[in-house]
């Protein structure tokens, strides 16, 4: 980052920490030696993201973190607070189906699948050791089936408690950095931990744009007697959102155990209405009058409000983060005693009474992102901006893929481990089968992933198609542009290629436009089917005709197979970036993308880095220019430009005056603008703009991920985006450049001329040095390469 192999830490830990050149360590002590140019600084903050092996297990946290994302993808609000919180309230109650969605997947696997029909048949429970104590065939005390319940019960139990674990452990050591404090007077107090530069690579997710009093996140470009009014990144309390993660937690986390505890008790007091149970009915409908109470307190907790960023909100709702998943907690206890019960002629027989409660899940899910959308597209319609991806339906389209993802895990872990007690029979189809099997509408779910994705063959194969023909066209234009008398035809194909390949990006929102929509028909689909027919595809066409009948057994085959192949693939992703550093880094850029945005939907997803590295890139930057009085440039690169720019947006207007800001392969328009539309839309970026001294972004035609910010457009200038850069330097071979240039496309940007030159140019903007400076004259911050790269 700094080119220079010898580099000692300024300040941070060896998580995230500022280095400098060790030359450069004494610069505001010695300011003399260095007027010949700006003294670097970089910002590592790659082990948030790719930092030990027990961070791949967040692979399987995948659908928390994306339905996060969807919470900060909300259209731009105005005039319409109400609706800004009723988008935000869908979005948590989505995300609260799909903690009880993983709940109810690992109770259908360790209660349903093995305590109650592999233990409660001796065919299956005869060829496994293991289940011998629970068996039937040992008529013991653990044989009666609501006493294999109740010890099943534990594991999912403890993956309850390991995500509460997981969740109250990440905050503490990633999001509990508190931002830099602004006093009446402007003076600033910079939290510990402090830190300056700029970074690496990265991506994003944020909660609702109103505080709980209601204010929108609007913002005035600046002008002559114009004040700036902050957007939402550069409020105070925006990286501290202490007080609604430990409310959600506690919620999440009461969900999990009510979902086991009714697991549990529900199948008990089923049987106790029989007239020859030993146990009471009025104890069962005591207990579910208990889950009915807990779960409503559980729902308007969760729908109580969102977050409040205006302030530092220190408060913990003490009471209810304690009291509520206890009370859960007690539930689950009593459900164990109450299912242990003894109940001798009890006998487990079919499946748990469970599918009516995947279906719900199901339509009710269904039901959350119709009304997202609806929500959505009137917060679009009150202030459209062109850019918005899906005209503000991106939200829920990342709503509806973090839904199916949990559906993929769920039923892709029942087919799997259903399979492996069944042996070599097929659960669900009857003959040959020692247990029934999952509920079949996971049957029906899975059958329907090979008819989405045959019907993504069309657009993926038409953009395919409009890909080659644009890279075709791209030829007299790129041999035009650098001007060759004999260009290459194979360069100029490959540079055209590249461009062509580049440009995928931009049509990324319609794929998943089409993917969503055909999830949500699809799953409706499934629904219905398992509904009216009570059996798995393979059965339910048997009188349909030879030819309906084959398709629907190889649906089923196929997408069983599939949805397997999906969990397997998350568990060995995982396995190997536990061993490899390598496929550890790539799944930390993973992160980048997913993590950076605060956990204001679900407690569960994994961490966001930027409540650790914002705060720490404002308090350096406040305190440096403060106590030098000195200029300073911020340059960052790829997600190392949004953090950059949400640092910038924290700074007092003391400290943001003295600050140019540089951004190369940048995703903040071409990616945040145009998904986050509410935080990177065209008025903030326009405010942005106005609030720093300068700003320049670089941008190559190449590069898949950067892009213009398009604030010059329309006024007549292009101050802030210069490009596309030309990438490569050179079409052929030249006495400057002898060798063949690469394709740089998003990465190495300072190898290109230009860079050094808008870098000078903007310290030469920031002014003259300041007459009364105490320190180094003036400091910049130089960063490239990815975060996987970046470690120090």
């Amino acid at each position: 980052m700094l080119g220079d192999p010898r580099t000692t830490r300024i300040t941070g830990d060896a998580t995230a920490a500022i280095y400098r050149r060790t030359e450069d360590v004494a610069a505001e002590q010695h300011p003399e030696r260095h007027r010949e140019g700006p003294v670097a600084e970089a910002y590592c903050w790659s082990n948030l993201t790719s930092g030990n092996g027990s961070r791949a297990l967040w692979l399987l946290l995948l659908p928390f973190m994306v339905v996060n994302l969807a919470h900060w993808m909300r259209p731009s609000s105005q005039g319409s607070p109400r609706t800004v919180r009723l988008y935000g309230l869908v979005v948590r109650l989505v995300a609260l189906s799909l903690t009880v969605l993983l709940t109810a997947a690992a109770c259908e696997v360790a209660l349903d699948l093995v305590a109650w029909q592999c233990a409660g048949t001796p065919g299956c429970s005869g060829q496994r050791s293991w289940l011998g104590f629970l068996s039937t065939r040992r008529d013991g005390w653990f044989s009666q089936p609501g006493r294999r319940l109740a010890v099943a019960a534990a594991v999912p139990a403890a993956l309850v408690g390991l995500l509460w674990y997981l969740s109250n452990r990440t905050w503490s050591a990633y999001e509990s950095q508190r931002p830099i404090l602004q006093d009446a007077s402007g003076r600033t107090e910079a939290s510990s931990g402090a830190s300056f530069g700029a970074s690496s690579d990265v991506d994003v997710d944020v909660d609702e744009g109103v505080d709980e009093h209601g204010t929108e996140d609007a913002v005035e470009v600046p002008g002559p007697g114009v004040a700036l009014v902050r957007p939402a990144l550069g409020r105070p309390g925006f990286w501290y959102g202490r007080r609604l993660v430990a409310r959600l937690r506690a919620a999440h986390t009461a969900a999990g155990f009510l979902t086991v505890a009714a697991t549990v008790g529900t199948a008990a007091a089923r049987y106790d209405r029989d007239p020859g149970s030993p146990v009471p009915e009025v104890i069962g409908a005591l207990f579910r009058t208990g889950l009915v109470l807990c779960g409503l307190t559980v729902i308007a907790v969760v729908c109580h409000r969102g977050r409040s960023e205006r302030r530092l909100d220190n408060r913990l709702d003490r009471a209810l983060t304690t009291f509520l998943p206890g009370a859960a907690l007690a539930l689950l206890a009593a459900s164990v005693v109450y299912a242990g019960w003894s109940r001798p002629d009890w006998v487990s027989s079919g499946t748990l009474p469970g599918e009516w409660a995947f279906r719900a899940l199901t339509l009710g899910q269904g039901l959350l992102v119709v009304v997202l959308a609806a929500v959505a597209l009137r917060l679009h319609r009150r202030r459209p901006e062109p850019r918005t991806t899906l005209r503000g339906l991106g939200g829920p389209a990342v709503a509806m893929l973090a839904c199916a993802l949990g559906g993929v895990m769920t039923g892709g872990v029942s087919q799997r481990v259903a399979d492996w007690l069944d042996g070599p029979g097929t659960p669900g189809m009857g003959a040959g089968s020692a247990i029934v099997g999952p509920p079949v509408l996971l049957s029906w779910q899975a059958s329907v992933i090979p008819v989405l994705l045959l019907l993504l063959l069309v657009p993926l194969t038409w953009l395919a198609v409009r890909t080659l023909r644009h890279a075709r066209r791209m030829g007299p234009e790129i041999e035009a542009e650098y001007g060759e008398p004999c260009p290459d035809p194979g360069r100029t194909r490959r540079i055209a290629r590249i461009r062509a390949t580049a440009a995928l990006t931009d049509s990324a929102p319609g794929i998943l436009g089409l993917l969503s929509a055909a999830t949500l028909l699809l799953g409706v689909g499934a629904v219905a089917g398992s509904w009216l027919t009570g059996r798995v595809p393979g059965l339910a066409m048997d009188d349909a005709g030879p030819f309906l009948e084959s398709l629907a057994e190889a649906a089923q085959a196929t997408g069983s197979w599939l949805i397997g192949f999906g969990a397997i693939l998350f568990v060995t992703w995982g396995r190997r970036a536990y061993r490899d550093v390598a496929a550890r880094r790539t799944i930390g850029i993973l992160w980048d993308v997913g993590t950076f945005w605060p956990r204001a939907a679900h407690p569960f997803a994994p961490p966001c880095y930027a409540e650790r590295a914002v705060p720490d890139l404002s308090s350096r930057m406040c305190a440096w220019t403060g106590s030098t009085r000195g200029r300073l440039v911020i340059s960052g690169h790829s997600q190392g430009s949004v953090l950059a720019a949400a640092a910038v947006w924290q700074l007092p207007d003391t400290a943001r005056h003295r600050v140019a800001l540089l951004t190369y392969g940048s995703p903040i328009e071409r990616l945040y603008g145009r998904w986050f539309p509410a935080y990177f839309g065209r008025v903030p970026l326009e405010g942005l703009r106005g609030s720093v001294h300068c700003w320049r972004n670089l941008w190559r035609a190449t590069d898949p991920i950067g892009g213009p910010v398009r604030v010059d457009e329309g006024q007549g200038g292009h101050e802030v985006d210069l490009g596309p850069l030309r990438d490569p330097l050179v079409h052929g071979r030249t006495p400057e450049h002898p060798l063949p240039e690469p394709v740089l496309g998003h990465s190495d940007y300072q190898a290109d001329p230009v860079f050094a030159v808008e870098r000078a140019a903007l310290l030469e903007r920031l002014g003259p040095v300041v007459p009364h400076q105490t320190g180094a004259r003036d400091a910049g911050a130089d960063v490239q390469g990815s975060s996987g790269r970046s470690s120090g």
